[in-house]
């Protein structure tokens, strides 16, 4: 049985653990207050910008001329995995549910016959896929030290999605990121990038009049253009979403642990007592018996 002095120990020990985790809790609600407003001042413009390419996708008749951005390159042989994560741990199950839909894709491609690469957006996507899929990491990307992440780390991004595209060197991309709903729910998303998941336009309301856009210098012209932007906007509102999710996250994981130490102060402090009355019961007996053998 542990003496009191090292149950004393014990119990200043989580008292510090408790302010740490409570620290980290306010710390992460006052940043999710601004992730959470750039998360979703980003949706209407994203999509926006998939009403448009709809729009412009449906006026070109002749496929076979399109950007292969929209149609793809005709074959679905290599899968590139843009997997996107937080720098940092300490935050739930939000990196290890990004990884685990990654993982469950990648292993359902590879056992189709399919070859599957992986490119990482943050130290945890890289940590978490290492022990299963380490062959297949073609390319890692960190944001260490980065405060806050601007439309320049996404193009960034997007670039070198766009030059392992040009080069032959995968077929199809998809985006895994963790999409906010709320500070207790966060939801792992696969978004594909190229060739680009186009919503369908036939399943507008009925009734409602739809504006005749004529664009200039030409809609294949437009098109390429907003395609490439597409990929980048995508990215960056993943990143976004995942800077959200990733502090509502963290401040459940820390409220939790808060709580979770503050039970084990209340049932060590009524340890220690028990264990302290007892030890004062028993030397008690013990001068009593030695006064009685005088």
């Amino acid at each position: 049985m542990a003496s009191l002095k090292e149950m004393r120990n014990r119990i200043a020990s989580v008292k510090a653990t408790r302010k740490i985790t409570k620290a980290m809790q306010m710390v992460a609600a006052a940043k999710l207050r601004r992730a959470q407003d750039a998360a979703t001042a980003a949706r209407p413009y994203a999509d926006r910008m998939d009403a448009v390419l709809a729009s412009l996708a449906s006026k070109i008749a002749d496929k076979a001329g399109a950007s292969p951005l929209l149609v793809g390159n005709g074959k679905d042989k290599v899968h590139l995995l843009v997997v996107m994560t937080a720098e940092r741990g300490l935050c739930g199950g939000f990196n290890s549910n990004i990884a685990k839909l990654a993982r469950q894709d990648a292993q359902k491609l590879i056992g189709m016959g399919k070859t599957v690469k992986i490119m990482t957006v943050g130290r945890k996507g890289a940590d978490n896929l290492r022990r299963d899929l380490n062959k297949n990491i073609v390319e890692r990307t960190d944001f260490q030290g980065v405060k806050q992440l601007t439309f320049d780390h996404a193009e960034g991004v997007a670039n070198k999605v766009l030059a392992m595209f040009e080069a032959g060197e995968f077929d199809v991309a998809t985006l895994y990121f963790s999409e906010f709903k709320s500070v207790i729910a966060q939801k792992p998303t696969a978004l594909q990038l190229i060739p680009a998941k186009i919503p369908d336009t036939t399943d507008a309301p009925k009734g409602v009049a739809t504006a005749i856009h004529e664009y200039e210098p030409g809609e294949e012209e437009v098109l390429g253009y907003l395609l490439t932007r597409n990929i980048t906007t995508q990215i960056f509102r993943g990143l976004l979403e995942n800077a959200a999710s990733e502090q509502g996250s963290r401040m459940s994981a820390m409220d939790n642990a808060t709580r979770n130490a503050g039970d084990m102060i209340n049932k060590l402090t009524i340890k220690y007592n028990r264990q302290r009355q007892a030890n004062i019961t028993k030397e008690l007996i013990e001068i009593i018996s030695g006064a009685e053998a005088l």
